[in-house]
């Protein structure tokens, strides 16, 4: 009754293998786990419900643009997720990062700028 809601997630429905590279843009059309190498952008239907999971050997070379963002491996380009950007340890972002809730675990790092949905630049804390 007073618990957290479940926010529906898209399933990972598609699967591309470690070992793997796409040269070219990816259209998301539900949820995708990367293992291995996209050479371009990947997006989705603002419309619908898509995720993006990055594994810790994946990685992203263009721009991100996925409603949901799970990112334990590389992405070298800005990443906008409208829903959620959570950042395991092993994460490493190149580029700036727009969105609408961010989880970040300790040891993940990021070279860009921090954005949030109202499209204000987050803060630095003071004395770092």
């Amino acid at each position: 009754m007073f618990g957290k809601k479940k926010q529906a997630t898209a399933r990972i429905e598609t699967l591309i293998a470690a070992g793997t590279r796409i040269d070219g843009n990816v259209f998301v059309a539900g949820g995708l786990h990367l293992e291995g190498t996209i050479i371009g952008n990947v997006t989705a239907d603002p419309n619908v419900k898509s995720v993006l999971s990055i594994a810790p050997k994946g990685v992203v070379e263009g721009m991100v643009d996925v409603a949901r963002v799970i990112v334990h491996g590389e992405v070298r380009g800005d990443i906008s997720a409208r829903d959620k950007v959570e950042l395991g340890p092993t994460a490493r972002v190149s580029g700036n990062v727009s969105y609408g809730v961010i989880e970040m675990a300790a040891g993940a790092v990021i070279q860009g700028r921090l954005v949030s949905s109202a499209g204000q630049p987050v803060p630095a804390p003071q004395g770092a």
